[in-house]
């Protein structure tokens, strides 16, 4: 079953922009604002094979746990730098005609496009890891995906002290996912801009470990980061949709 994160057009320009924003709102419910935040220092033109999309909660939305001051940085500045990057990388170029998730696997595997790698993944990645957080996020999930978690894991507990040990102990930058593994859900861990796709696997949901995710909130502390984006920021509802 294809992913629904990545069955939206999410590659060329106004796909990200759009369609994924709508859907996620739906996964969000009555989180979701009705004026979203837009990038502080946008240079993308309507001519850019790529958008940045806004994000699809109000940027205090997150609050007390990650503030409106490290979405400015992380969204505004990182995310909007690693789009900025990848439209210049592929403009003018076959790349730009394909996407983003065909881009990334045409080009996982080249290291004369490893830039164009990393940028682009990097997008998705940002992408996916805003819409796995809602405003008054956590708690359990339920039905196919609750069910899922209990038998791949032992239980719901045993699972986010497994999350937590990975996204705590990936060394450096990188990213703790949970992905669809076969007839199994697992927890898996990338460095820098790798993510599941490029192996064959399904991304339900993600947390963000590169330092700037949530070092003016935490500092050094991200083992409570990760603690609170589990008790009070994941959102359930966008895993089950991705889960199908």
């Amino acid at each position: 079953m294809a992913q629904p994160f990545q069955r939206r057009d999410l590659s060329r320009r106004g796909l990200l922009a759009g369609s994924l924003a709508g859907a996620t709102a739906l996964a969000l419910g009555s989180a979701s604002p009705s004026q979203p935040s837009n990038p502080t220092d946008a240079t993308m033109t309507q001519a850019d094979p790529f958008q940045l999309p806004p994000l699809p909660y109000a940027d205090t939305a997150l609050e007390p746990h990650i503030s409106a001051k490290t979405l400015s940085f992380h969204y505004g500045k990182h995310h909007n730098a690693y789009l900025t990057n990848l439209n210049n990388l592929v403009k003018g170029s076959d790349l730009a005609g394909l996407k983003l998730e065909e881009l990334i696997l045409k080009v996982a595997k080249d290291e004369s496009k490893k830039g164009v790698f990393n940028n682009a993944a990097q997008v998705w990645n940002h992408t996916f890891y805003w819409n796995s957080m809602r405003a008054k996020g956590g708690g359990k999930p339920s039905g196919k995906l609750a069910g899922l978690i209990d038998s791949s894991f032992g239980s719901f507990d045993a699972f986010k002290e497994q999350f937590k040990k990975a996204a705590t102990g990936q060394f450096g930058s990188g990213w703790a996912w949970l992905v669809v593994d076969g007839a199994k859900l697992a927890i898996v861990t990338t460095g820098n801009a790798e993510l599941p796709l490029t192996s064959g696997k399904r991304a339900l949901l993600t947390c963000d470990v590169w330092e700037h995710a949530y070092y003016l909130d935490f500092q050094n502390r991200r083992p409570d980061y990760v603690t609170a984006f589990l008790d009070s920021l994941v959102n359930w509802d966008f895993a089950a949709q991705n889960l199908g």
